[in-house]
């Protein structure tokens, strides 16, 4: 079976060759990820929220340095700087602008102006019903199997539900790795898949080995989810510090917030005064009460220390439940190369049946 066989939506709309994408993980989606997954011919999506805006431009203009192939950007919607990264974008000349919050339909009508291709990410059949509306091009579905913030109702139920309410084409997310999957997500009428804890289990992931370790040590129910981070469902690993975050009361978690949204308020250039309108936009736009606002600032930095510091006791490490699954950690063409044969391998199993 060729490779005009697996030929999607989703390749035909964003220009690769394989229906795979690279989520937009904060701290590990950086240029040489990035690189690594549209040079394999799948789509990767640098992660904006960690950086600075003079970091966005550089990291864009470093990956276009190194490969002519499609990528894209990931956005925070209700960032105060949203508008002047989105212009990075247009001027930079990125294929994708991906939200993992729904962006406004003002938003979305600049971007299609100019030619890039809008594709929010969703955790429900209501916010992907809302941004089709609104002009987006494609949605990325993840189910509540997905690693970082995420929902309680599954992939293989969220899936078909999205896919049968809208006209675009809907990226699945959220428990997959292997070939199989992606089989899985086509039948349900997907037009690909989207991979996170896959992608950072790789050789050309910057995440410290020792991290790495940690997760391919993991087994399935070593993975928990967890609101003592920042307030929000979040997907990570379980580990001695997590297990101490979810002892702590309230008064011991808000003094923690304060302290890391003072040192992400020094690692991002950002002022208190942005930081508020973030956290006004944010309380808007998920309904959330002023101290869970004040947690989320835990997120940023807790996942710095270990996904750049390689400080596993004083880190969280967001994983999906496919964590307890990986075992390997091949190159980012060596993995697609591997997820394209065993769909192949698959579907030619399948057509064969009975």
């Amino acid at each position: 079976m060729s490779d005009a066989a697996l030929s999607t939506a989703l390749t035909e709309l964003v220009g690769v060759r394989h229906p795979v994408v690279q989520t937009g993980m904060g701290w590990v989606a950086g240029p040489r990820l990035v690189t690594a997954t549209a040079n394999a011919g799948a789509l990767g999506i640098l992660a904006s929220a960690t950086m600075t805006v003079d970091q966005l431009r550089s990291a864009v203009r470093e990956v276009r340095s190194r490969t002519d192939a499609p990528f894209g950007v990931n956005l925070r919607a209700d960032a105060g700087d949203a508008a002047e990264r989105v212009r990075i974008i247009v001027d930079e000349g990125v294929r994708v602008a991906s939200f993992a919050l729904a962006p406004s339909r003002e938003l979305i009508a600049r971007l299609k102006d100019a030619g890039v291709v809008v594709i929010p990410s969703v955790g429900a059949r209501r916010h992907a019903e809302k941004v089709a509306a609104w002009g987006a091009d494609a949605v990325i579905v993840q189910g509540g199997e997905g690693g970082g913030h995420t929902g309680s109702v599954a992939t293989s139920v969220l899936l078909p539900q999205v896919v049968d309410a809208v006209d675009i084409p809907v990226v699945a997310a959220g428990g997959f790795h292997d070939g199989r999957g992606l089989v899985a997500a086509l039948a349900y009428g997907a037009a690909g898949i989207a991979m996170g804890t896959r992608f950072l289990l790789t050789s050309d992931s910057t995440v410290p080995d020792a991290v790495k370790a940690r997760y391919l040590a993991a087994a399935v129910t070593d993975v928990t989810l967890t609101t003592k981070v920042d307030g929000l469902p979040h997907r990570m690993l379980r580990t001695e510090l997590v297990d101490a975050l979810e002892r702590s009361g309230r008064a011991a978690s808000l003094v923690r917030a304060v302290r890391h949204a003072a040192a992400f308020r020094r690692e991002s250039g950002a002022s208190w005064a942005r930081m508020v309108r973030d956290g006004v936009a944010m309380k808007r736009g998920r309904d959330l009460t002023w101290s869970q606002v004040l947690l989320a600032a835990n997120t940023p930095m807790l996942l710095k220390a270990s996904m750049v510091e390689g400080r596993t006791d004083l880190g969280v490490m967001a994983a999906g439940q496919v964590a307890g699954l990986i075992d390997d950690l091949p190159s980012c063409a060596e993995l697609v190369d591997r997820v394209m044969t065993e769909a192949r391998t698959t579907l030619r199993g399948l057509s064969h049946t009975g």
